[in-house]
């Protein structure tokens, strides 16, 4: 759990500073979930550029309450929380001071989001808070304000814990906790979950990430580990201590988060997605006579394919669909094996490809239509599907056929503005899992989905 917060501060000399408002947003990796917003009598004189940053000035402060009086909910509220602020080392240490000043030693861990954006989003022109989001298109209302500073942070460290791939941010924030009866501790890790699309993590009492999974629905498939009887999930049941999940509602952006972390974490109990996702793959050529063949056969690492299976039987599955489809022959397309005419051809669904009969320019034609819709060579797309909420989509990025990164964007933004798009992707490795989870997934909603074909 996190809180987000800013303050606003009378300025003045080094540790003599009065806090003058202050805004706290408990955040739980997804959404917030509780909110503190209070103008502070700080009992001192606010400096004159403060009053023209802020527009507070002591008039308006002068019945607002004093710190002492907002410092139980201030507690309350950041309980088991990380901090969070632009600039955190500032607001820590204002807080800090103003507890202090009571005779309370206030003591947090704390996330800095000007060092966290300088991580993973290096080689920015500027990292004040103003300038960052409004590069990165985040909203930002009552600029100089605790609550619109803070809110503007807040979704600043939403698109920060999107990219940070490796998890470092999330396992090092974990805290140990008091270890509890097995079953209450497993009862209690299920209640926090939501039932939504996303990723799940599962921590250990080092905060060390030992399982990754996706899920449509997190808590249900949560629940079948801390059910199931098997060795490995008797394993995951006595080692978890914490789970964090990520929200993403498109299943697609789940299925590829899973696969790149997997890959880059190494959790001890993710044997399976460390072995190649598909077994078999489409592939075509030219034969003597001119004609495109297609043919299904194991996945090769050296031959590119149109696109790749899961197993033996998803590709035939799909290579009747599209012989049907298309009103492509059978017998070149590898499921008729004779030397004369295919079944189809015999009951006049073949045009006759296979006897010569329909000429090489007229068969390609369509034969061509498979290629260009189930391949991804030198395609520029956006693959568009679910947000996280209603007002929201998730985009995949593909560039020269090439698997460039994820994101999500606000139902009012241009995504395909190039600025916009370059802001909002997070970068994912290329690599043939990333690109069969896409077009398997593509195949199986493209109904559902919108495909953008960019220039």
């Amino acid at each position: 759990m996190f809180a987000i917060l800013d303050i606003e501060s009378t300025g003045g000399k080094f540790n003599e500073e009065g806090i003058t408002e202050i805004a706290i947003y408990k955040f739980d990796g997804e959404k917030v979930v509780d909110q503190f917003i209070s103008l502070i009598n700080p009992e001192r004189k606010i400096q004159a550029f403060v009053v023209g940053l802020t527009g507070i000035n002591n008039e308006m402060l002068r019945n607002a309450p004093k710190f002492y009086e907002v410092a139980k909910r201030i507690v309350e509220i950041t309980e088991d929380c990380i901090l969070v602020a632009h600039n955190a080392k500032f607001d820590y240490r204002i807080l800090s001071t103003e507890f202090r000043r009571l005779g309370f030693e206030y003591e947090k861990k704390s996330i800095c989001t000007v060092d966290l954006s300088q991580k993973l989003m290096p080689n920015l022109p500027s990292y004040s808070l103003g300038k960052l989001v409004k590069n990165l298109g985040i909203p930002i209302t009552n600029r100089h304000r605790a609550s619109g500073d803070a809110l503007a942070t807040v979704e600043l460290f939403k698109l920060l814990l999107q990219k940070d791939t490796s998890k470092e941010v999330i396992s090092n924030s974990i805290q140990i906790k008091p270890k509890k009866r097995k079953d209450q501790k497993l009862i209690r890790l299920i209640e926090e979950l939501p039932s939504r699309t996303g990723v799940y993590y599962f921590h250990n009492t080092k905060g060390k990430i030992i399982y990754i999974g996706k899920s449509k629905n997190i808590k249900k498939r949560a629940n079948q580990h801390f059910t199931n009887d098997n060795h490995k999930s008797r394993q995951i049941q006595l080692e978890v201590e914490q789970i964090n999940v990520e929200v993403t509602g498109s299943e697609l952006i789940a299925l590829l988060k899973e696969s790149q972390e997997i890959k880059e974490i190494q959790p001890k109990y993710n044997r399976a997605l460390k072995k190649r996702l598909y077994t078999h793959a489409l592939y075509s050529k030219v034969n003597a006579k001119g004609y495109i063949e297609f043919k299904i056969g194991s996945a090769n690492l050296k031959a590119e394919p149109i696109t790749t299976f899961t197993n033996a039987m998803q590709a035939k599955s799909v290579l009747n669909y599209i012989i049907e489809e298309y009103d492509l022959c059978q017998r070149l397309c590898g499921l008729h094996k004779t030397k004369g005419s295919c079944f189809n051809y015999t009951i006049k669904e073949c045009k006759g490809a296979c006897v010569g009969e329909e000429t090489t320019e007229d068969y390609n034609v369509r034969a061509q239509q498979v290629i260009e819709r189930y391949s991804f060579e030198n395609k520029n797309m956006l693959v568009v599907d679910r947000g996280r909420n209603s007002s929201e989509k998730s985009v995949v990025y593909i560039a020269n056929g090439k698997l460039k990164g994820i994101g999500f964007f606000n139902l009012n933004y241009q995504i395909q503005n190039p600025e916009v798009l370059q802001q909002v992707i997070t970068p994912l490795e290329n690599n043939r899992d990333a690109r069969h989870i896409v077009q398997t997934y593509i195949r199986k909603n493209e109904k559902r989905i919108k495909l953008i074909q960019l220039k």
